[in-house]
């Protein structure tokens, strides 16, 4: 075991686990921060999408000693209940999810890629939605909730 600190939605956190732990395993137990979801354990399908540095990662299969001293981001670091983030509003407003399972890795994918351009093109947002799976059909509606953002930020 070692004592890790993290930087997590902007707090300090200091955990003890093996330097291989998965971060996911660390955010949901440790921290409790259960809003990035476990899916399939591999970095295939997007459920536990964060943000490490403002970057896109799978935290299911990032390691814990590769964050230390790197900034995570997570659903919860995103918006407040009092104060949404654009793209959790617009998520809410077009009804984007119908399970909701997949929906918080999609956000915070769709939060990288809003940082990184603005205004994406169409294929810029499929692109960066490839590693995020949903199986409930609402791809309609997660693409015109990431429109409505786009632009406006």
């Amino acid at each position: 075991m070692e004592r890790v600190k993290l930087q997590v939605n902007g707090r300090e956190h200091e955990v003890a686990a093996e330097a291989k732990t998965p971060l996911l395993y660390i955010l949901r137990n440790d921290l409790g921060l259960k809003g990035t979801r476990f899916g399939c354990g591999t970095g295939h399908c997007g459920a536990c999408t964060v943000l490490m540095d403002g970057k896109a990662i799978q935290s299911c299969d990032t390691p814990l000693w590769s964050v230390e001293g790197r900034e995570i981001t997570t659903i919860e670091g995103l918006g407040t209940r009092e104060k949404l983030h654009p793209l959790q509003e617009a998520f809410l407003d077009e009804q984007a999810a119908q399970c909701g399972y997949c929906i918080n890795g999609i956000i915070m994918s769709a939060a990288a890629l809003l940082q990184r351009s603005k205004n994406p093109t169409e294929e810029e947002v499929t692109k960066a939605l490839e590693r995020n799976l949903c199986r409930c059909g609402t791809h309609v509606r997660i693409l015109r909730a990431i429109r409505n953002v786009a632009g406006k930020s």
